[in-house]
């Protein structure tokens, strides 16, 4: 089966849904909205070409659920904000913004939401149905989606750690892997599985750099949150926890080592040095901010009124409550995956012993993800300096 028609978060409105199950994304969105904002102002202040009339912007990797129309609001919000900043709010440019993700993302659970999300607009920010065009562009957000020098503001979240295939030689000759008990570039894995996957992401990220600053008029800006490695060595993030179940399987005689051994994720979480460095050497764009910062795995628990146990001090003060949640929202975003390869029968066992796992160390608040936030403006051409 294609990478592709497997990576995607798990669609519809389901119990295992990502739209029920996307609570912490939620959490990181609102940390990067005041980034967002002040991007937007710069960009505004830019004065791109036609931005006046008409902004034009792609969220890259919006997966599906209540979290992409969070963006897309944020956005908007932005930019009406810096517009009545500086008194301009009669002339409110059009906002078009193409939701970007792979072909097999759940589209259709987002555009059924538009209605409503339209109608709220008009009450809540004066915005006439029509002012704000909200549309599809799918693809991989490694390859050319827009004309050259089309966009004016590109945002991603929580994607670029995706990366466009597994990396090539972790698998010898003699066909043994090279990453035996791990699933992706652990601490465990040795040096040359480390080596494969950060020439993997150096690859990738140096091409997501330069086909998006081609999309970009001279000026424009792209905002980026991503995962990163942190400084702590004994945190655990939620991949380290998954590898611990699949392997508990394994010793239990529930599933085969050479299943585990011929399995690799296709996501590599980089250092916050690293994605300067690929940026820097890249050349396409100047660093304008850059932030890390930390959110605990059960952090979202109490504000996801999607979950089924609620408000009770009680009840949210047991770990087993909170790490099954948190395993809830891993599940969400990797049991396509998992389940093309290990099958969908033994997905539920992996996920009770992730939630073991998790049990054991959310009071210990070592389980959580390093994250990075990165303002980029497009180098002008020398022809525009």
């Amino acid at each position: 089966m294609e990478l592709q028609e497997v990576l995607r978060m798990n669609g519809g409105e389901g119990d295992t849904s990502y739209a029920k199950n996307s609570a912490y994304n939620h959490l990181v969105l609102n940390k990067v909205k005041p980034v967002l904002e002040q991007c937007i102002r710069e960009l505004l202040r830019a004065n791109l070409p036609n931005i006046n009339k008409c902004i034009k912007v792609a969220d890259l990797g919006c997966a599906s659920g209540p979290n992409t129309l969070l963006t897309v609001r944020d956005i908007v919000q932005s930019i009406d904000k810096v517009g009545q900043e500086k008194k301009n709010e009669l002339e409110r440019p059009t906002i078009q913004i193409f939701l970007n993700d792979l072909f097999q993302n759940d589209f259709n659970s987002v555009f059924k939401l538009l209605p409503s999300f339209y109608r709220k607009l008009e009450k809540e920010n004066g915005r006439k149905i029509g002012s704000c065009l909200i549309g599809a562009m799918p693809g991989s957000f490694y390859s050319r989606l827009f004309p050259e020098e089309s966009m004016h503001f590109l945002h991603s979240c929580y994607c670029l750690h995706w990366l466009s295939q597994v990396p090539s030689g972790l698998v010898t000759e003699l066909g043994i892997s090279t990453n035996k008990g791990s699933i992706y570039s652990s601490k465990a894995s040795r040096l040359p599985v480390q080596k494969a996957y950060l020439d993997q992401f150096t690859k990738d990220f140096t091409t997501f750099l330069r086909i998006h600053s081609e999309e970009l008029f001279s000026h424009g800006r792209m905002l980026l949150t991503c995962i990163c490695k942190g400084v702590e060595f004994d945190a655990l993030n939620a991949i380290d926890l998954l590898e611990m179940a699949i392997n508990d399987l394994v010793v239990e005689g529930h599933l085969e080592e050479e299943k585990l051994d011929s399995f690799n994720l296709p996501v590599y979480i980089p250092s916050a040095e690293e994605v300067k460095c690929i940026v820097e050497e890249e050349g396409s764009f100047e660093i304008l901010y850059l932030e890390t910062f930390k959110v605990l795995y059960d952090a979202g628990f109490s504000i996801d009124d999607n979950y089924p146990v609620r408000s009770h001090v009680q009840v949210y003060s047991d770990e087993h409550i909170k790490a099954e949640y948190v395993a809830s929202s891993v599940r969400a975003v990797y049991e396509p995956i998992l389940a093309s390869h290990f099958g969908e029968a033994i997905i539920p066992d992996i996920f009770h012993r992730f939630a073991k796992h998790a049990a054991k160390v959310l009071p210990l608040g070592k389980a959580f993800y390093n994250n990075l936030i990165i303002s980029l403006a497009k180098k002008p051409e020398k022809s525009d300096m």
